[in-house]
């Protein structure tokens, strides 16, 4: 069992990366969330070490050996506990770990249906046997550092357009609407849904 990989990355595609280990090249499956921060995880050398999760992958009559890799015990420690819920196997866990673990570890530790059927393969249905199986069970993994990387800007955006929108149906006007968004979010970094923006929103009205 290959728990961990060290070397150059040769080639980098959209869910993996190829390392050179002394001249033998391996390819690991990288999710989304990890690829962020695959470039600030090299040594001075260009070399990175990644852990990895070991499995086959059955293909008709042949199994055939597949690592996922991550950056840290913890990453993988989260992905092991994403992929008992039935269904969700290495492969789909790998594309649907497209954002932040903690803000995903967030989602599932307060019933964020909407959030986490914006995951890429997780649909409604999915999204309520994630809850039902892991809810009360990732608190430690919203812990993780990562609430700020890239992927978690790029959601916040998404999220506060929403909210905007939400604004602009209630007939608030644009410019108005979108200062009540930003109050809203500066006074509370970490809000990870549009009506966990609202509601923000909302207070912030009262409180005037």
């Amino acid at each position: 069992m290959i728990s961990q990989i060290s070397g150059r990355i040769k080639k980098k595609k959209e869910l993996s990366v190829i390392v050179d280990v002394n001249g033998m090249s391996y390819e690991v499956m990288i999710p989304p969330a990890v690829m962020k921060g695959i470039e600030k995880a090299k040594s001075e050398d260009g070399t990175i070490s990644l852990i990895t999760y070991h499995y086959y992958q059955m293909d008709q009559s042949k199994a055939i050996p597949v690592l996922v890799g991550f950056l840290n015990e913890i990453e993988k420690e989260f992905f092991e506990r994403f992929i008992t819920v039935s269904g969700v196997g290495p492969k789909a866990a790998c594309r649907a770990l497209s954002i932040s673990f903690s803000v995903i570890a967030d989602a599932i530790d307060k019933g964020d249906m909407a959030l986490l059927k914006t995951l890429p393969g997780i649909g409604e249905q999915k999204a309520r046997e994630i809850i039902a199986k892991l809810q009360g069970k990732v608190g430690k993994f919203c812990l993780i550092q990562d609430r700020f990387s890239e992927d978690h800007e790029g959601l916040k955006e998404d999220i506060k357009e929403e909210a905007l929108n939400v604004l602009l149906q209630l007939q608030y006007k644009k410019a108005e609407a979108r200062d009540m968004v930003e109050r809203a979010v500066g006074r509370n970094p970490n809000l990870a849904t549009c009506e966990e923006v609202l509601n923000e929103v909302y207070k912030g009205s009262r409180a005037k």
